[in-house]
């Protein structure tokens, strides 16, 4: 059974791939595909390479007080499929391997 993803978005904190959170801190991926301390900046620039279609939202990540920023990008896939495509690019951009 296939879902209709046409116009939807998905909200993207730096919290969910970044490397440095554990999962009670809000990390989605595993910690072998995510990034230390991505920024907002490095998100909207990967979302942009895969063709998602970032916006900026200026709200606060609620499990983390103080933490400022969020994406929302096209739902082409799934979420945790997207979050991972976003990681894998910024470590592509860091030069990061593994």
């Amino acid at each position: 059974m296939s879902r209709d993803n046409k116009g939807k978005k998905i909200v993207v904190y730096p919290a969910y791939i970044d490397l440095k959170k554990s999962r009670s801190e809000g990390r989605k991926i595993s910690s072998s595909k995510a990034v230390p301390n991505p920024s907002i900046k490095e998100i909207i620039e990967a979302s942009e390479r895969l063709g998602l279609n970032p916006l900026y939202e200026e709200k606060h990540y609620p499990r983390l007080k103080g933490v400022k920023g969020r994406v929302l990008v096209d739902k082409k896939s799934g979420k945790l499929e997207i979050l991972r495509m976003i990681a894998d690019e910024i470590r592509k951009r860091r030069g990061i391997t593994g």
